[in-house]
């Protein structure tokens, strides 16, 4: 995630937080529109895509300082979706959920097609497909998984619009169904908090009878990635799980490691 710099983005939300923030607040809201009106008023061009200034404050770069410094202690402000167009800074303990630099990182065979391979990106895309085409959603969760739908969007009651990076569902040896929600994060982007409680409140919406369990994926490096299980407690995200998965030949995978593997 980049450092905060004073461009544009950052004197709109600058400005339209300090309209609306009183001392004491722990959310403050705001809608689409006052970015249209705070633009006018500081003679801003604003981008042709609006919600851009949201995802980039979301997942790319740090709020101001001048925001951050009005955070309670131990806390960090986000900002989510309330509904259409509509918008708060909200505090909350957690707000972006990063790799741990410790954990050890299992060796898959690489089951991703060579020509995949040679025209991949290392972006949301390229992570997506290298999850499907070696199953690491099954081995994650030991539930075997059907990928159901790429970059779903719909509404959500109280929220808006929210969009999905893809949808799974799965059965497991009980005969229990599930719906998986997967967020997935190339390049700088990192996970927020924000979209996974997005992710399990569509599933309680649009799936009630399925069993949600709220996944997110990062690429670590090209041929590594990070994987984790949320759920909701006291109403705020958690992570369940974390696992480190690296994509190799069969060939880099020793006996001394198939040895260690089986003492997990």
């Amino acid at each position: 995630m980049t450092s905060h710099k004073k461009n544009r983005y950052s004197q709109l939300i600058e400005n339209i937080f300090f309209q609306k923030y009183k001392n004491g607040d722990t959310k403050v809201c705001f809608q689409r529109a006052d970015l249209e009106t705070t633009a006018e008023k500081l003679n801003i061009k604003l981008p042709k895509n609006l919600g851009d200034v949201i995802y980039s404050f979301k997942f790319r770069t740090y709020l101001p300082s001048s925001i951050v410094a009005k955070a309670s202690k131990d806390k960090e402000w986000i900002i989510k979706n309330i509904g259409r167009s509509q918008y708060a800074f909200e505090l909350v303990t957690e707000a972006r959920i990063l790799p741990d630099k410790m954990m050890f990182a299992i060796k898959i065979p690489n089951a991703t097609p060579s020509i995949v391979e040679k025209y991949a990106l290392d972006d949301e895309q390229a992570l997506l497909t290298k999850l499907r085409y070696n199953r690491l959603l099954d081995i994650f969760t030991g539930v075997t998984c059907y990928s159901l739908q790429n970059h779903l969007r719909t509404t959500v009651p109280g929220i808006g619009q929210v969009e999905t990076d893809e949808i799974y569902v799965g059965v497991d040896k009980l005969g229990r169904q599930f719906i998986f929600p997967i967020q997935a994060k190339g390049g700088t982007d990192e996970i927020g908090i924000v979209q996974i409680e997005q992710d399990i409140r569509l599933c309680e919406h649009k799936y009630p009878e399925l069993i949600c369990r709220a996944i997110a994926a990062q690429f670590i490096d090209s041929n590594k990635i990070s994987i984790f299980e949320f759920i909701m407690q006291n109403g705020e995200v958690k992570k369940m799980s974390e696992r480190h998965y690296e994509l190799v030949s069969s060939a880099d995978i020793s006996d001394k490691e198939l040895a260690q593997y089986n003492q997990l």
